[in-house]
């Protein structure tokens, strides 16, 4: 089950909650992963960055937090619950728009890296970052996007300067 909602202040149509659900449950079934509780938080740049000042003591907004219920000494409680993932719609427009692809790309984009943080990707060493970047790429694929003229785009930092 994929849980969607969204900041009470932020207006989110259903063509937004659309491309979510799309890119969540692509992502999942590229995986192998069933039978699983998720939920997604699509939110604007002060409340991201509220969580990441007090999840990550980073003080900055951020494009997408991911909250992995698997881990940790509670982990093995549920293995169905993969987690929360958030997302700040304001800075994925905006990293839409300095990346020069669509902003439905940029949304699943970022959907498919939360999703995968939560069933155990991670991109801290480049061996894994590689791997990661394989694994979104073919993710956007599936979904029919072109990725023929966005370059190296996954490879570029985003605007906070942490890996895509």
């Amino acid at each position: 089950m994929i849980m969607i909602d969204s900041s009470p202040d932020l207006e989110v149509g259903d063509d937004i909650v659309d491309t979510v659900r799309k890119a969540a449950e692509v992502t999942l079934s590229s995986e192998n992963v069933k039978d699983f509780e998720l939920s997604i938080l699509l939110t604007d740049d002060e409340e991201i960055q509220r969580l990441n000042r007090i999840y990550r003591d980073v003080d900055r907004p951020t494009d997408v937090l991911a909250f992995a219920m698997r881990e940790g000494e509670d982990g093995q409680l549920n293995q169905n619950i993969l987690g929360d993932v958030v997302i700040s719609l304001p800075t994925t427009r905006h990293q839409a728009e300095s990346y020069g692809h669509s902003f439905d790309m940029e949304l699943s984009l970022l959907v498919s890296h939360g999703v995968l943080h939560l069933i155990g990707y991670e991109h801290d060493r480049q061996d894994n970052m590689e791997i990661m970047e394989q694994r979104q790429r073919k993710v956007l694929c599936l979904l029919g996007y072109d990725l023929s003229d966005t370059g190296n785009f996954l490879e570029t930092p985003n605007e906070t300067g942490e890996s895509r």
